[in-house]
């Protein structure tokens, strides 16, 4: 009877065991997911502070792709930011310097537009120039892997940041 009341205790400790430790992970993990979530959300947000910052206080937009913008500055120097999409970065260059304000951004999209909005819309009227440019569109979805996969890690930004100094 000691025998088969032992193998009882052990197969129970052993199932309490497992589940303690599928615990323990299944909780680590989510805590590295939400570590991960909340600094790849400053991030976001103190490249959002920057771009718009920086977008407001410009002269006006000298070029424009789809996945890039250079203004003069309000200093008459030039000031461009570039995503990457093979490293998966945004870079902010200004007077031959570069910094990455952004890194694992899976896309990236800039679109100018005018300051005159739609009728009956939130929409602004979409430029053919970067010179008649006064708003600037910015969206960018990142996320990071953890264990090698994604994990609820995303972040979408989106803003339309309008040229406060154009034309002084």
């Amino acid at each position: 009877m000691l025998l088969v009341e032992m193998l009882v205790a052990l197969a129970i400790a052993s199932i309490l065991l497992i589940a303690l430790c599928a615990l323990s992970f299944y909780s680590s993990f989510s805590f590295v997911s939400l570590t991960n979530y909340v600094d790849l959300d400053r991030y976001n947000r103190n490249t959002m502070d920057t771009m718009t910052k920086e977008m407001r206080q410009a002269k006006r937009v000298t070029d424009y792709a789809t996945n890039s913008v250079t203004f003069e500055d309000f200093d008459g120097l030039s000031l461009a930011y570039t995503y990457s999409p093979g490293a998966k970065t945004l870079t902010r260059t200004k007077n031959g310097s570069s910094t990455v304000l952004l890194k694992d951004c899976d896309s990236l999209y800039f679109s100018i537009a005018q300051r005159t909005p739609v009728a009956g819309s939130y929409n602004v009227y979409p430029v053919a120039t970067p010179g008649t440019a006064k708003v600037i569109n910015v969206t960018w979805k990142c996320s990071r892997t953890i264990l090698g996969k994604v994990a609820n890690t995303e972040n979408v930004q989106t803003a339309r940041i309008v040229i406060r100094k154009q034309g002084t």
